[in-house]
């Protein structure tokens, strides 16, 4: 007999699974999420459904190719991400809004930048002890060093090139007020890839995910065009790249 006390002490630990896959993935559906924790989908849904209740999770619906009804997807609500910390707090808030209101944006971007600076330097450090010929494994540094700072970062390889993906942004009520912020972190990994990337998502934009495009090489696209596949393109080779 499970006693009640056993009871909530397991859909607790469920939900904390819930609440770490959701975070990694930014969404996924009842059925996904089902998968990676070996219950039903019925299960998981009144897991979903009382993490709803309590504010953890939001859903969006998802249209899908075929004729079925669309998917319902869940992603963590900005309260839930609050748990995971954060490295801004009001004053910082209220430090930057007095710096708008008398300096002016470019001082704001300015000091964005320099924040990021030091971010800079630090995943720099990390990148150099890997090798520079083998460009999935410099993006694969460079995710791990942010995660090191709180990013709960990933880097995977794409049909059209490669991206990293920021599961957890450590400043984002503030990013979501402050763009700079972001901005001058795109720019800081254009640098340390050595290549032109693009921003396609931000948690501060309401996404479930900061996710930034890397571009493939040309050689990489003109194998996969001989081939008449669409399989994963290298990474770009920051290294050949500013040759």
């Amino acid at each position: 007999m499970v006693t009640r006390a056993t009871s909530h002490s397991t859909d607790g630990e469920t939900r904390r699974r819930v609440t770490r896959l959701l975070l990694e993935r930014g969404q996924a559906t009842a059925a996904d999420l089902a998968h990676d924790l070996g219950i039903t989908a019925t299960a998981t849904r009144r897991h979903l459904d009382a993490m709803e209740a309590e504010g953890q999770v939001e859903t969006r619906v998802v249209r899908t190719s075929g004729r079925g009804r669309p998917a319902k997807s869940y992603q963590l609500t900005p309260a839930a991400r609050t748990s995971f910390g954060h490295t801004y707090d009001d004053l910082a808030m209220e430090a930057l809004r007095w710096i708008r209101r008398f300096e002016g944006e470019d001082a704001v971007g300015g000091l964005g930048a320099e924040q990021v600076a030091r971010l800079e330097a630090r995943c720099r450090a990390a990148m150099d002890a890997v090798d520079s010929d083998d460009s999935m494994a410099r993006a694969q540094a460079l995710a791990t060093a942010m995660s090191g700072e709180g990013y709960a970062a990933t880097a995977s390889v794409i049909a059209s090139g490669g991206q990293i993906c920021q599961h957890h942004c450590p400043v984002a009520g503030v990013a979501a007020e402050f763009p700079q912020l972001c901005e001058a972190e795109t720019r800081v990994i254009s640098r340390l890839l050595g290549v032109h990337v693009q921003r396609l998502a931000t948690i501060a934009n309401g996404d479930g995910v900061c996710t930034t495009h890397v571009p493939g090489t040309n050689r990489g696209r003109q194998a996969t065009g001989a081939s008449g596949g669409s399989g994963p393109v290298p990474l770009p080779d920051p290294e050949r790249a500013d040759r």
